[in-house]
């Protein structure tokens, strides 16, 4: 009897951790559909992709190796998106990828914020960077 019991209680459990998509729809709106998936890879490092969704994003990327077999051979991404944000208006942002780091430029985005991150640094703070490393915070 006790068995049963318990199974029921997991079953039950298990009911009601599902996601509740419904619910979700309601609080998010409409869950988004892929309008456009266009993916080209030719194999050798390079590609490029177009996703189009039902919400109004929309992003283009491209793809390649620069300097191939050398010491300074290099991942190269650059592309674009856009969006709708919740105040109506459209954002969009141009980005590029590679050796020198990640850049992003955009209307909205503030200018220090665009700038380069450069390789092998992750913009940490001095402070976080040693608590990290063991150095506490002062």
């Amino acid at each position: 009897m006790k068995a049963a019991v318990l199974a029921l209680c997991v079953l039950v459990g298990i009911v009601q951790a599902r996601p509740q998509l419904k619910s979700l729809q309601r609080l998010a709106g409409a869950v988004p559909s892929i309008l456009r998936y266009d993916f080209d890879n030719n194999g050798f490092g390079g590609f490029s992709y177009t996703v189009d969704t039902s919400d109004d994003f929309h992003e283009f990327a491209e793809g390649e190796i620069k300097n191939p077999g050398t010491d300074d051979e290099a991942q190269v991404i650059q592309g674009r998106y856009s969006y709708v944000g919740d105040d109506g208006k459209t954002y969009e942002v141009e980005y590029r990828a590679d050796e020198n780091g990640f850049m992003a430029a955009g209307d909205h985005i503030p200018k220090g914020a665009a700038g380069t991150v450069p390789k092998g640094q992750l913009g940490i703070p001095s402070a976080a960077a040693a608590s990290l490393a063991g150095g506490g915070l002062g």
